[in-house]
Formats: C-alpha cells, sequence, structure tokens
C-alpha cells in the first residue's frame, strides 16, 4: 500500500467553502486518516479478520490430520518392508514421497490463498471506502487526505479517521458479497476498461476437506 493516501484533489467552489462541516470535522486544506486502523476497526476488517482466523484454524486442524495420516502410512510401509523384496518396496516408498510433496505443495497453496485474502480485502474496502473518505474531504474543504503515519504532526480535529469509520460502517456494513467497483469509462472513449480475468474475493476461502 502507498505510505501517502491521496483521496481526491478537490476544487470547493465559494458556495462548499461556506458550509460548516458536519458536527466532528473542522475545515482544514489538509486532513489526516488512520488507515490501519480505519480498516481493523470497521466492521468490514473485523469480518475479514474472523473469517481468515476460522479459515487458518480449520486449515491448521486439517495440516494435523494429513500429517498423524501419513505418519501411519510411513509406518505401515516400513513394517512391510522386510517382507518385500527391493524392488517393490522402492515402487511403494517412491509412491508415497510423491504422495507427500504433491499433499505439501496443495497445503502451502491454501495457506498463500489465505495470507492473500488480507491484503485482497484491504484494497476492496479502500476502493468502497473512497468515495466516502472524497466526500468526507470536500466536507472539510480540504485538498488532500495523509495518511497519519507518515504526518510528523496533527491535532486531532483534523483526523477524520472515527467520522470516517462510522459513515463506512453504516454504508458497507461487514462487507460480505462486495465486489470490485466497475471499472471507469476511458475518457477519450467513454467506453470502460476491459475488466480484470480475476477479481479478488473479499474473504478468505475454506480449505477443502481433503
Amino acid at each position: 500500500m502507498r505510505g501517502v493516501l491521496l483521496a481526491a484533489l478537490i476544487a470547493a467552489g465559494p458556495a462548499a467553502a461556506q458550509e460548516a462541516p458536519p458536527a466532528g470535522l473542522r475545515q482544514s486544506p489538509i486532513v489526516v486518516l488512520d488507515r490501519d486502523a480505519l480498516y481493523a476497526q470497521s466492521a468490514f476488517g473485523r469480518r475479514v479478520a474472523a473469517d481468515i482466523e476460522a479459515a487458518s484454524n480449520e486449515l491448521a486442524a486439517e495440516n494435523r490430520r494429513l500429517e498423524a495420516e501419513l505418519e501411519t502410512e510411513e509406518r505401515a510401509l516400513t513394517e512391510r518392508r522386510a517382507t518385500m523384496d527391493p524392488d517393490g518396496f522402492r515402487e511403494l516408498a517412491a509412491a508415497f514421497d510423491t504422495r507427500v510433496t504433491a499433499i505439501r505443495q496443495a497445503q502451502d497453496a491454501k495457506a498463500r490463498a489465505i495470507a492473500q485474502q488480507t491484503e485482497r480485502a484491504q484494497a476492496l474496502f479502500l476502493e468502497q471506502a473512497n468515495p466516502i473518505l472524497v466526500e468526507l474531504a470536500r466536507e472539510a474543504d480540504a485538498l488532500v487526505i495523509l495518511d497519519k503515519r507518515f504526518a510528523i504532526a496533527s491535532a486531532d480535529e483534523i483526523d477524520i479517521t472515527p467520522l470516517a469509520q462510522k459513515r463506512i460502517d453504516a454504508a458497507l456494513g461487514d462487507g460480505a458479497g462486495l465486489r470490485p467497483m466497475a471499472p471507469r469509462p476511458r475518457p477519450e472513449t467513454g467506453e470502460a476498461p476491459p475488466a480484470p480475468a480475476t477479481e479478488p474475493e473479499p474473504v478468505a476461502p475454506r480449505p477443502d476437506p481433503g
């Protein structure tokens, strides 16, 4: 993610500048936002975190089950060694090793998929939240929203994080079922650019039972 969040450059007209901002929001050319806290404390972020924790726990349990099954199979194969000819045993051992490798690769892929859901969910959250942040910036007569982590110092009055969280929670809820917004039209043609081949999912996938 970028170090500085530029939500919008806003050309606020005289009428907008004269309007009083809503309670909890102070007019300022620059406002700050704690992006990490905004996501983590939102209903959307808390729901995604719970989903990912559940998927991670389920995957860990599946890994333990598979490990126990493979250990049992390995012991049985070792016990059969004394009664088998060397070539037959080597063939079974090679097949077992191939199966172990395939299982490990499949489980590693599931773990990576779960880890990637955090980044994808955060990107989807910011995409959906951006219009709300832009509106807050307009109400504050601000030209830019800065990531609070990279501001050397800032007054609490220009921190829009609490108000942004309330509005985003009201608009998005826990985010279940959300999908990325449709691509915006190209300025030169008015046509929407082609959609990506795959769209990020906002929730962590459940590991396959087998």
